[in-house]
């Protein structure tokens, strides 16, 4: 597999920049807003689901019971919410055939 570099916010308004024919500061701001409606959907609980890319979806994980590896002493875990990505079938196959 080979590593390739991140990709920032300042590459996807160079991007929009390029091909939409807006300035550098139009670009950045647009990127912002998108990425602030995504945060703030999030947020209030939303999942958030781009099509032909994928999802971002929130679950509610239970308190548990989890163990110490080191020391097998058992310790409760919190309950908590969390993030996971699901990738769309169309990404997935791209990723496959590059």
């Amino acid at each position: 597999m080979r590593s390739v570099g991140t990709l920032t916010r300042a590459d996807l308004a160079e991007t929009i920049n390029r091909k939409m024919g807006l300035s550098r500061a139009e670009s950045l701001e647009m990127v912002e807003n998108i990425l602030a409606k995504m945060c703030g959907a999030l947020a209030e609980g939303e999942n958030v689901k781009i099509s032909g890319f994928g999802s971002f979806v929130l679950r509610d994980k239970n308190e548990r019971i989890g163990r110490n590896p080191k020391t097998g002493v058992e310790v409760p875990i919190t309950p908590r919410r969390v993030m996971t990505f699901r990738a769309s079938q169309k990404l997935k196959d791209k990723i496959a055939n590059s």
